[in-house]
């Protein structure tokens, strides 16, 4: 009756792990919102660029602007002079362009920042969606592995009965 016994606890055991496997199976988060999550990611990292481009092209307009503005200065100073009211609209005109390069500039660097941060998310995404696939293939395997275990200690147990009862029979 002892084996009997400890042969049940064994199947027990066997079976309450193969449930624990699938239970985790069960939880494991939804492959498909993680692949949209990375969608989105890409998306983000699209616009980034785009805004990038837009971006260094205000900035390189806004620098030709000034370039302009200071030949532009300079050929007012020697025609009308250096306070001639052609000149301080020049200098005007000159800072404005000054402020519009440095609002362009500050503008890229954000955007560089953007694309890096939404670059990393997509990578840690990807890194998670792989090691969720590695641990569902562990639990598969582990279930699998378990589900031969209990039909194994089925057997057993069947095969430990019929001992008993040849035993008790005194075949």
């Amino acid at each position: 009756m002892n084996a009997e016994r400890v042969v049940r606890r064994g199947v027990l055991a066997i079976a309450f792990a193969g449930l624990l496997a699938g239970g985790a199976y069960a939880q494991s988060p939804d492959p498909s919102s993680q692949q949209q999550d990375i969608k989105n990611d890409k998306k983000d990292i699209r616009s980034d660029k785009k805004d990038l481009a837009k971006d260094r092209a205000d900035r390189n307009a806004d620098q030709r602007d000034i370039n302009k503005d200071k030949s532009q200065l300079a050929s007012d100073v020697k025609k009308y002079g250096a306070n001639s009211s052609q000149a301080q609209a020049d200098r005007k005109d000159l800072h404005a362009d000054r402020v519009d390069r440095n609002k362009d500039q500050k503008d890229i660097n954000h955007d560089r920042k953007d694309l890096t941060k939404d670059r990393a998310d997509r990578n840690a995404d990807q890194r998670d969606i792989n090691k969720d696939k590695r641990d569902l293939r562990a639990d598969r395997k582990d279930r699998n592995q378990d589900q031969k275990d209990i039909h194994k200690d089925k057997k057993d147990l069947h095969r430990d009965r019929s001992d008993l009862r040849h035993d008790k029979h005194g075949h």
